[in-house]
């Protein structure tokens, strides 16, 4: 009798062990499956995320606008030895100095730009201005990545012009020499009052130079 009490309760605790053991298995079956399902959904969120975000990509750096207006000129006609066609947009201002009477500043307040302007009566020493004139404009070779030059010749006005234009990153943007070859030497360098940067005063600077041409074209002595 005991022997077949204790066979009953073997076999019940060898039922009740195996429902745990299944049990257990079933929960970690499901512990598993959970675990997998938040993997995967991680890595489909990380796709989707990846997938959707462009790389950053720099922008071109800009400047801001400058609307300019359209060219205007009057004749200038101070005390000095010549006249020339002057922009509406600038005012010249002559040198108190008695040795630079003769000499004078082009100025454009709107665009913080000034024509240095000097001028030179020659007396049998053309060549020695000219060589000074040109060391002026050679010694920003070191800066300028190019200095093409122009001429130009009026002889019925005895006007004789060169004109440099500075590419690059340069103090000066243009310089020029006007000159009658006998009596006369005039000599103009453009600079702007801020850290030369070719690119941001572009626009600025060709309209400038329209200005010198203008200026030089319409170049006459007194």
């Amino acid at each position: 009798m005991r022997f077949a009490i204790f066979g009953i309760l073997l076999r019940v605790a060898k039922s009740v062990h195996s429902g745990m053991k299944q049990s257990w298995v079933k929960q970690h079956t499901l512990w598993l499956w959970l675990g997998l399902l938040v993997v995967v959904s991680a890595l489909i969120a990380g796709v989707v995320l990846a997938a959707g975000h462009k790389p950053a990509v720099p922008r071109e750096y800009g400047y801001f606008r400058i609307d300019l207006p359209e060219p205007s000129y009057s004749r200038y006609q101070g005390a000095q030895p010549y006249s020339f066609l002057l922009s509406n947009y600038a005012v010249v201002r002559p040198h108190d100095k008695p040795a630079e009477r003769d000499w004078a500043d082009i100025v454009y307040p709107a665009w913080h730009a000034t024509v240095h302007c000097s001028y030179m009566p020659v007396k049998g020493n053309l060549k020695q201005l000219s060589d000074d004139a040109m060391e002026f404009v050679y010694k920003h070779t070191i800066k300028a990545s190019a200095i093409p030059e122009q001429m130009y010749v009026n002889d019925e006005e005895k006007v004789y012009a060169l004109l440099f234009d500075f590419e690059g990153n340069t103090a000066t943007t243009m310089q020029f020499v006007v000159t009658d070859s006998v009596r006369h030497f005039f000599r103009g360098a453009v600079y702007f009052n801020n850290v030369p940067n070719a690119d941001s005063i572009a626009p600025v600077a060709s309209f400038i130079r329209q200005d010198m041409v203008t200026l030089i074209e319409s170049f006459r002595w007194r």
